[in-house]
């Protein structure tokens, strides 16, 4: 009898080659040598990746385009086809059409070269874009087709009024005689705002240029009337007195008219100042909200400093003398380098990443923050790359700006401050010479981080800080390379929509693919294909409409049975049977291997100097249905799947521990390979193999 080696999960994903010896980390009992084309599931099995449905082409062949989301609320959410000069908008596997047949577009200034460095948040119906050589802009949805991108007006919502008069007058007592010098004593100045209520709030616009007369309130029955022309849009309007050097609040009406009769000015209430520092070519290059304030930062000409909206409202940056804690916010972070504020990400305290550090934001006093309460400090040296952080829970995630690693942050109570750490460190080589290009979030069913790199592979992070896992693995398409990705909420999952580059019938395509969802509740509804379509109806052999496909070698998986590949001619296919559900698509290739073995010897050198055999393989799998395994990827053998299903039929899932005996070979590593071709299901729960003595 051989020496059993049991793994029991899988949770730490495909290690680089360079971890094959460290037998004493503790995450290499989880670990894989190979996980191409399966997900890493958290409680630690392995499961088929489901394949891509093809939603449509994108507007260019010749150009690439980025995915962005769009979520309004778990019900409405769309996918954003960011092209050359173009958005298009996806939402569950179809195309937004236009009234005139073709799909619905809004034009935007966007060039293909700018695409990948765009920046975005979202507030309900309305998306802020901010690139560095674009005003900031605003994408609203109004109607399903009725979207616009406009720039952001941060200039105060109504103009001024204009003062058209303002009379002094006074009636002395009887008896009394007031000389010219007494009733003109005094030079008399006021300002007038325009006031509206919106959903923002109160806002208030500028105040109107100085309206005076010479005048002595101090005097009996005397008072100035001020008079001004009406604003289109305002509501009331609010009157201010110079009160020692400073326009002070004297009262709000609804006329066009009010009366000083020696009223108390209260100086802690004054006219506001709009700054006029963004727009006008001064561009942001980072964007979020924060403590109900929608922040900007990183212009090229302030490149470290940070508007902050005045509090409740979208665009309002006004402050006013003395300050008061709702103003707007403006702070310039003092650093060593003058490193471009490129992200700002909302943890429980805002963070800014430059392309060298990482800084903290957050009140310097007091409980929020305030235009006299800000304190910016350093938590790491790392610096971001370009690509937009997600955040899982109340960790952020981001591409390092150098080294092409990716990293966490997240608050650490020993530190009283923010740390990060490198969660690729284990997998290093996916990252060797390939950055990521975009990254996404998906939460359901599982927490996955997706990453489209440089080379056009997507990788995926099973990512659960709080139960210390992080498994990566890897997914490959067939003549195709992924340049965007991204994730909508639809149903019960997060699905994630992908920009792919193909080779299709000798020519460069670009089509936006979906990701089928995981969870099917029958073999027949299994999807494992790629770029595919669907047929569901009457019985047929004939499936045709496969435009996109011409010339494509396809797996075809009918009412649960893999039948033949068979060339795409003209659009269509014929099957060997008729069937009523059909999936066609490209084939997907998945393939699993264990690291080599380490197995406690009396020697003390855990099988290392060792020649390794595996007589028996025993693997525990579920919801699955066929199964090739082998030593290597070269000398593989099919589990028996059919039992006592009649051919014809297809054969049953397969929820059982299942023992194969695979070729026999010596070798230094001792490692199982598992491969699936077929378009079927495989899920691993866990392997055991039989090591010859």
């Amino acid at each position: 009898m051989g020496i059993k080696k049991v793994q029991v999960g899988f949770s730490s994903g495909e290690f680089s080659p360079s971890m094959y010896g460290r037998f004493d980390d503790p995450k290499y009992a989880q670990g894989l040598a190979r996980c191409r084309n399966f997900i890493v599931r958290p409680q630690g099995p392995v499961e088929l990746r489901p394949g891509t449905q093809f939603v449509r082409a994108a507007k260019f062949a010749d150009r690439p385009c980025r995915l962005i989301p769009f979520t309004f609320t778990v019900d409405q959410t769309m996918v954003l086809e960011f092209g050359d000069g173009y958005i298009r908008f996806h939402t569950i596997g179809q195309t937004l059409m236009g009234s005139n047949g073709q799909p619905y577009e809004v034009a935007t200034p966007y060039k293909e070269a700018d695409l990948f460095e765009l920046h975005y948040v979202q507030s309900m119906d309305v998306m802020t874009i901010v690139h560095a050589n674009y005003p900031p802009k605003e994408l609203r949805r109004y109607g399903a087709t009725d979207w616009r991108l406009t720039d952001v007006q941060f200039r105060a919502p109504l103009t001024p009024p204009t003062i058209t008069s303002v009379v002094f007058t006074v009636e002395p007592s009887d008896g009394v005689t007031l000389t010219e010098g007494e009733k003109t004593r005094y030079t008399l100045k006021y300002k007038v705002t325009a006031v509206q209520d919106t959903g923002d709030g109160i806002q208030e616009s500028e105040a109107s240029a100085i309206g005076s007369c010479k005048g002595n309130l101090y005097l009996n029955s005397s008072g100035v009337t001020i008079t001004w022309s009406a604003v289109p849009g305002a509501s009331r309007y609010r009157v201010y007195k110079n009160k020692g050097g400073l326009y002070s609040f004297i009262g709000e009406t609804e006329e066009l008219s009010l009366n000083d009769d020696n009223l108390d000015a209260d100086s802690g209430i004054t006219p506001p100042r709009y700054d006029q520092v963004l727009g006008n070519g001064r561009n942001p290059s980072a964007v979020a909200y924060f403590e109900q304030r929608r922040c900007f930062a990183g212009t090229p000409q302030n490149p470290q400093t940070v508007w902050m909206t005045r509090s409740g409202t979208e665009s309002d940056l006004s402050y006013t003398i003395p300050s008061q804690s709702d103003n707007r916010i403006r702070f310039t972070i003092a650093a060593q380098e003058a490193s471009k504020i490129i992200h700002l990400i909302p943890l429980s305290q805002l963070v800014a990443l430059t392309n060298s550090t990482e800084y903290r934001i957050s009140a310097g006093s007091g409980s929020g923050l305030a235009p006299d309460s800000i304190d910016a400090k350093v938590q790491a040296n790392i610096g971001s790359s370009m690509v937009q952080p997600v955040i899982v829970n109340s960790t952020m995630v981001y591409a390092a700006a150098r080294g092409n690693h990716v990293r966490e942050l997240g608050y650490n109570w020993q530190a009283s401050g923010f740390s990060t750490g490198d969660i690729s460190i284990r997998s290093e080589h996916f990252f060797e010479n390939n950055p990521v290009k975009d990254m996404a979030l998906s939460k359901a069913p599982d927490s996955i981080i997706w990453c489209a790199m440089s080379d056009g592979s997507l990788i995926g992070c099973t990512y659960l800080p709080e139960q210390n896992i992080c498994g990566w693995h890897r997914h490959d398409f067939t003549n195709g390379a992924v340049e965007s990705v991204t994730t909508v909420v639809e149903g019960e999952e997060d699905v994630v929509y992908l920009s792919m580059r193909r080779t299709i019938n000798g020519a460069v395509v670009r089509y936006v693919e979906r990701v089928h969802e995981r969870f099917c509740a029958r073999l027949e509804d299994a999807f494992h294909v790629d770029c595919g379509g669907i047929y569901q109806g009457a019985a047929t052999k004939t499936i045709s409409g496969l435009t996109w496909l011409e010339g494509q070698k396809v797996s075809i998986f009918a009412n649960g049975c893999v039948l033949p590949q068979q060339t795409v001619v003209n659009g269509t296919i014929t099957l060997s049977q008729p069937s009523t559900k059909v999936f066609v698509g490209l084939p997907i290739t998945a393939d699993f291997q264990t690291l080599p073995a380490s197995v406690q010897l009396q020697d003390g050198s855990y099988g290392i100097g060792h020649s390794k055999n595996i007589n028996d393989v025993y693997l525990r799998i579920v919801k699955s249905s066929g199964v090739f395994v082998g030593p290597d990827f070269d000398h593989l053998v099919e589990a028996k799947q059919r039992t006592r299903e009649p051919y014809g039929s297809p054969p049953d899932w397969m929820e059982k521990e299942i023992s194969i005996m695979p070729y026999c070979e010596w070798n230094d590593a001792g490692q199982i390979c598992v491969r699936q071709v077929d378009p079927l299901p495989l899920t691993i729960v866990s392997i055991a193999v039989d090591l010859a003595q």
